[in-house]
């Protein structure tokens, strides 16, 4: 039985945390209406804050790291649905109540892709600014790709739900990655999307999906608890590489005012991170689907510059 009054919680937003989120992120959070659930996952030996508020749950991952933390949280979620979101960004005071209403227009899909607005850390202003209504979603007409507006997104013309295609896994690998690493990627171009974070979820879907992916990563020995792999990737194709149904309509992506903010960083301020383990284990847990193969060579070139950087960081830490 939840703490919820005892309602079916609707929405868990699930936040690793290490503890450092400032007053106004959590003011904000705790602004959002509905049934919904906040979960904040500490890594082990960190007190976690004091908060009084009978939705907020507080959990303690058995090992340092990012991953860990996600991972779990997710696994305890409550809700019928789950959203990923970190200690800084911030989502509309309305998301659980459209997330209730899309759901109940289309009850089978995946997850429900928000409109993000990526803004710069020392844009206050912006950050801080009122939230626009959200668009009734039983009122939207839905979008759809077509041989006549192909690229509505691009174009503009993207006013209404627009249909989310699964990730074209069945894609054939380009050798050219093996010698031309530095070429671009064409196969992750269109409507569907690679990452976890900031999308709404089928919390059912998720949970599946996450003791799979814990045996899987034992084909890479310690990739579990190395805390700088990139789980937000890993996660989202994860899910829909074990799901997979070629050009199957997961979701919607909702239309602007933006329901997310998500604070974008200066690089150098970001902790260095091995997304190349996600894409080996992907590659070699679905062998069968090129798409990884062609993500895994062309990211491939980034190992020596995250290995700089993280030295560079150590280095930087002892002066």
């Amino acid at each position: 039985m939840n703490s919820n009054n005892h309602k079916k919680i609707t929405l868990s937003i699930v936040t690793p945390t290490l503890g450092n989120f400032s007053d106004y992120w959590l003011d904000n959070l705790l602004k959002i209406q509905g049934n919904v659930q906040f979960i904040l996952v500490y890594p082990p030996h960190v007190r976690a804050k004091v908060i009084k508020d009978s939705r907020i749950k507080v959990l303690t991952s058995p090992y340092k790291g990012e991953m860990m933390q996600r991972f779990v949280g997710l696994l305890n979620a409550e809700g019928d649905y789950v959203l990923a979101l970190d200690d800084d960004d911030f989502v509309h005071p309305e998301v659980c109540n459209l997330t209730q209403e899309y759901f109940k227009r289309f009850p089978e899909s995946w997850i429900l892709r928000l409109q993000k607005a990526v803004i710069d850390i020392s844009d206050e202003a912006r950050i801080k600014r009122h939230w626009d209504t959200i668009p009734d979603v039983n009122q939207l007409e839905v979008d759809q790709k077509t041989p006549e507006n192909p690229y509505p997104y691009q174009q503009g013309n993207y006013k209404g739900l627009l249909e989310v295609p699964i990730a074209p896994l069945d894609k054939h690998f380009d050798s050219r990655y093996l010698i031309f690493p530095f070429l671009e990627r064409r196969d992750n171009q269109g409507y569907h999307f690679e990452n976890f974070n900031n999308i709404i979820w089928r919390t059912e879907l998720v949970q599946q999906a996450l003791p799979e992916l814990s045996q899987a990563t034992k084909v890479m020995g310690a990739i579990t608890w190395i805390p700088s792999t990139g789980f937000d990737r890993l996660l989202g194709l994860f899910i829909q590489a074990k799901f997979y149904q070629k050009d199957l309509i997961i979701g919607h992506w909702m239309p602007k005012p933006e329901q997310v903010r998500y604070i974008d960083k200066n690089p150098s301020l970001k902790p260095p991170r091995f997304h190349v383990i996600s894409d080996v284990l992907l590659a070699k847990y679905f062998p069968q689907y090129g798409y990884f193969w062609n993500l895994f060579f062309s990211k491939l070139y980034g190992v020596p510059r995250t290995i700089g950087k993280l030295v560079k960081l150590k280095f930087t830490k002892k002066e």
